[in-house]
C-alpha cells in the first residue's frame, strides 16, 4: 500500500512533519533515538525501538527503545538479538503487523520483567541503495486499537525517510573520521619524520661533547640529559604507535621498526650502515623483546657516535623460537688497550639483556673496531 492511498490529510501531514522534525545533521546515535521517537508519536504507540542490524544482516546489532525508562531496561536486563516476530521482519525485511503478539506463532516470547505488550507492527529501514540497516517494532497503540492499513504505511513511509537521513549522517560521519584519520597520520609523520629527528641529533651532540675531558659533575648532567632525550623517544615513538593503532593504521611491523631506527641513526651519524635480518621476526618476538631489541639498537648506535670515531657500522638481527641476537660491528678505533670500568650504556645494555635470560658481550671485531653481541633467551611473551 503507497502513502498516496492514505486519505486522511492530517496524517499525511504527520508524517511530513515527522521526518522534517528530524535533525538531518544530528549525530548518529541521536539521529536514532529521534527516529523512534517520531515514529511513536505518529501513530500514537506505548512503545518503540529501532533495532540496527549486524553486519551480517541477520540478527540485531544494537536496540534504541522509546517507551521504557531506565530501571526497565536494566531489569530487563541483555538486548534482543532479534527472534520470534523481530526475527520475522529481519528474516522477510517486509512490514509485518499483528493484533495479539500472545496467539501469534511466530511469537518467541517476552524475557522476565519485560512489559506485557499485545499488538505489534514492525517495518524494515532501508538506506538509499536498498540494504537494510534496521527495523522499526512499534507496540501498543494507546487508545488499545490494533494498528491499521494506515499506520503501516506511515511508518513504512517514515522508515524510507529515516534511511536516507542515516545514510547522510553515516557519510558525515565517514567524512570526519576521514579527515581526523589524515590529520593523526600528519601528526604522526610529523612526530617522526622532525621532532625524533630533531631529539636524535640533539642526543648525539650531547653525546658527541663528552669525549674530551669534562668536569665530573658536568659529565653527570650530560649523561641525565641524554638519558631524557631517549625517554622522550622512546615515548614519542609509543605515542605513534598508539596513533596508528587507534586509526586502525596497520602497525608498524618489527622489521620496519628496526630499519626505521637504523635509517635514523645513519643520517643523524653520518654513518655508512647496512642491516641484516634473518628468521621471522613477527611471529617469534613478543612485545617486551621487541621493545628491549629496539632500546638495545638505539643504545648501541649511540655507543658508536660517542665512542667509536667509526665511518662504517654493521647491525645483524637474528631470531629462533629460542634466542634473539644483535650484533653490531663498527670500523672504529676499537677497545682501549687498558681495560676501563663499564659504561653507562653498557650496563644498560647488559641490564636489558639480563632482564630477559640474556647477556651481553663486547670485543675486537675481526677486522678491527668494536663487535657488540646482545642476547636474548625469553623471545616470546608469557
Amino acid at each position: 500500500m503507497s502513502y498516496r492511498q492514505i486519505d486522511d490529510p492530517d496524517r499525511l501531514h504527520a508524517v511530513i512533519d515527522a521526518i522534517l522534525t528530524i535533525e538531518v545533521d544530528a549525530q548518529l546515535n541521536e539521529l536514532l533515538s529521534a527516529i523512534v521517537e517520531q515514529a511513536v508519536g505518529l501513530v500514537g504507540a506505548r512503545y518503540g525501538a529501532l533495532g540496527v542490524l549486524t553486519p551480517a544482516g541477520d540478527q540485531l546489532d544494537a536496540f534504541i527503545t522509546v517507551g521504557l525508562d531506565e530501571h526497565a531496561r536494566q531489569t530487563i536486563g541483555s538486548t534482543p538479538i532479534g527472534k520470534g516476530l523481530l526475527g520475522h521482519v529481519i528474516d522477510h525485511a517486509t512490514p509485518r503487523r499483528v493484533e495479539d503478539i500472545s496467539t501469534d506463532p511466530d511469537r518467541a516470547g517476552f524475557p522476565p520483567n519485560h512489559p506485557v505488550m499485545s499488538s505489534f507492527l514492525g517495518v524494515p529501514v532501508r538506506l538509499e541503495h536498498g540494504e537494510v540497516f534496521g527495523n522499526l517494532y512499534l507496540c501498543d497503540r494507546l487508545d488499545g486499537q490494533p494498528f491499521s492499513d494506515d499506520d503501516e504505511v506511515l511508518v513504512d513511509t517514515l522508515g524510507r525517510a529515516a534511511g536516507l537521513l542515516i545514510d547522510k549522517a553515516r557519510m558525515q560521519l565517514q567524512l570526519r573520521d576521514l579527515a581526523l584519520t589524515e590529520e593523526r597520520e600528519r601528526i604522526a609523520r610529523d612526530l617522526h619524520d622532525t621532532v625524533i629527528q630533531r631529539l636524535f641529533a640533539v642526543g648525539l651532540s650531547l653525546q658527541g661533547s663528552t669525549r674530551g675531558e669534562i668536569p665530573p659533575a658536568l659529565s653527570v648532567k650530560l649523561d641525565r640529559a641524554i638519558d631524557d632525550l631517549d625517554g622522550t623517544i622512546r615515548e614519542i615513538r609509543s605515542t605513534i604507535f598508539a596513533i596508528s593503532q587507534s586509526d586502525g593504521v596497520e602497525a608498524p611491523t618489527m622489521r620496519k621498526r628496526v630499519l626505521d631506527l637504523c635509517d635514523d641513526a645513519a643520517g643523524q651519524l653520518g654513518l655508512n650502515l647496512s642491516v641484516s635480518i634473518e628468521g621471522p621476526l613477527e611471529e617469534l618476538v613478543g612485545t617486551k623483546a621487541a621493545d628491549s631489541l629496539l632500546a638495545a639498537l638505539r643504545e648501541t648506535l649511540s655507543n658508536v657516535i660517542r665512542h667509536a670515531e667509526a665511518s662504517r657500522a654493521e647491525v645483524e638481527v637474528a631470531v629462533s623460537s629460542s634466542a634473539l641476537r644483535l650484533i653490531v660491528r663498527d670500523d672504529g678505533q676499537g677497545l682501549p688497550a687498558e681495560p676501563r670500568r663499564a659504561g653507562r650504556g653498557l650496563r644498560n645494555l647488559s641490564a636489558r639483556a639480563e632482564a630477559l635470560g640474556g647477556h651481553c658481550e663486547i670485543g675486537h671485531g675481526p677486522s678491527g673496531g668494536t663487535e657488540l653481541t646482545w642476547t636474548i633467551t625469553e623471545v616470546a611473551d608469557t
